[in-house]
């Protein structure tokens, strides 16, 4: 680990690149430092913050955090992000943690800073842009890289932008949406109707989509289907299913199907995300290819 300073009684402030957990591979490119991080077994974390605000990409395992006044409990792909010096108890469970780490550096804060953005204020999220924008970074990461690497530079400059210039689209919300969106959730492998939806919502099933796509950025169409590649991954950490398994679990139509919409989300084959997020990480440049310009 690196570098620690201590800020009061008994808390940590990490330097940039240091966490605790062994640190299975890091590299600094695009102005961030990547750390892929695991726990082999049960503990208790002490109290610490971080000098460099960070995401932090859960891929599996167990995982507890107490984080202000609130306490998180992390399934796999769900990602955080914690502004800098705000101080966290952490807890590994009996199954470890596997996680993956992106810190973003000064210069990408005084970016940010400069165009009025926000890097102030923690979140978690299961879905939405960050988690295939941090995706797309867990991949391209794992082979050496220049410092200055395009692609990395530029995933993130849009996972930081979404992040620090997110729009409150639950402002003036309809009280509606909470209820379709649970129940796209709670059953996104199910086939469900627009009119279905609508009357869950007890509105015109145009006002609904337009409404919809208006509060969240996305249609319904396409948040039913990051919802069941978010519940695939997860069930690909399962070695013993097969990826037709997989497709067929979370609603896809066919394999084809849902390799499709791997491919258009995360920038990767379901073949290759797997090896990936099961920890056998590439072993070529050529197994990252094809990748999305």
């Amino acid at each position: 680990m690196a570098a620690t300073a201590y800020h009061g009684i008994g808390e940590a402030r990490l330097a940039g690149g240091s966490f605790y957990g062994v640190v299975a591979h890091r590299q600094k490119a695009g102005g961030a430092i990547f750390s892929e991080l695991r726990h082999s077994q049960a503990r208790k974390l002490p109290a610490h913050s971080h000098e460099m605000p960070f995401f932090c990409l859960f891929l599996g395992g167990d995982y507890g955090e107490k984080y202000g006044r609130q306490y998180m409990q992390f399934r796999p792909f769900t990602l955080s992000f914690r502004p800098a010096d705000v101080p966290h108890l952490d807890e590994v469970g009996p199954r470890g943690a596997h996680m993956f780490g992106i810190e973003a550096s000064r210069v990408w804060q005084e970016m940010i800073e400069s165009a009025s953005g926000n890097l102030s204020v923690g979140y978690d999220t299961r879905g939405g842009d960050q988690l295939w924008l941090a995706l797309k970074l867990f991949r391209e990461t794992r082979v050496p890289l220049n410092p200055d690497d395009l692609q990395v530079e530029s995933l993130m400059a849009e996972l930081l932008a979404v992040t620090a210039f997110k729009p409150d689209r639950t402002h003036d919300a309809p009280p509606w949406l909470r209820r379709v969106k649970d129940r796209l959730q709670s059953e996104c492998a199910e086939p469900v109707t627009l009119a279905a939806l609508a009357a869950e919502a007890g509105v015109h099933p145009v006002h609904l989509s337009r409404s919809f796509r208006k509060f969240t950025g996305y249609g319904l169409g396409e948040y039913q289907r990051r919802l069941r590649l978010r519940q695939a991954c997860e069930l690909m950490l399962d070695a013993r299913l097969s990826l037709a398994d997989v497709s067929f679990a979370t609603g896809f139509a066919d394999q084809s199907h849902f390799t499709r919409a791997c491919k258009a989300i995360t920038g990767a084959s379901p073949g290759v995300l797997r090896e990936f997020v099961r920890g056998g990480g590439a072993t070529s440049v050529a197994t990252l290819c094809p990748r999305l310009s």
